[in-house]
């Protein structure tokens, strides 16, 4: 009988195991969440850049139709379209929005909805100039 129960207990796993197991994992865990984070943020960044240059063609078609970025030529104000007001369309992240829109000039943002992005805001002007709201990263570095 000694035998048979000493050989039901080597089938299993001890404790050390089971503890050293857990450690690993949350040790993996704890490397690939900041990079799993990184590469979502960037995704979605991207997104947002793509939306901004769609909206700046659609400012640029606006303009060659009524000759001024800030009305049409019935007197309305300019507005982006539904589909370029948020990026990604399907879980957006940002808000698209003009501002500094005058007869001859625009400034197009994309905000996040989340302070967590460490590029801030995204800005595009109607001459092609990108930008950011944040001084921890460069603009290189988040319109890529």
């Amino acid at each position: 009988m000694s035998k048979k129960y000493s050989q039901f207990y080597s089938l299993g796993f001890s404790l050390i195991e089971l503890m050293i197991t857990v450690a690993v994992i949350g040790i993996l865990t704890a490397v690939a969440l900041p990079s799993y984070s990184a590469y979502i943020e960037r995704g979605d960044r991207a997104s947002a850049s793509a939306a901004l240059l769609s909206a700046q063609q659609f400012m640029e078609r606006f303009y060659a139709a009524n000759d001024t970025y800030a009305t049409d030529r019935a007197g309305n104000a300019v507005a982006l379209p539904a589909n370029l007001r948020v990026a990604p369309a399907e879980s957006p992240r940002y808000d698209l929005s003009i501002s500094a829109v005058n007869g001859n000039s625009y400034t197009l943002t994309a905000t996040p909805r989340a302070n967590t992005t460490r590029c801030g805001s995204l800005t595009i002007t109607n001459t092609g100039l990108k930008g950011i709201s944040s001084a921890v990263a460069t603009v290189a570095e988040c319109w890529r």
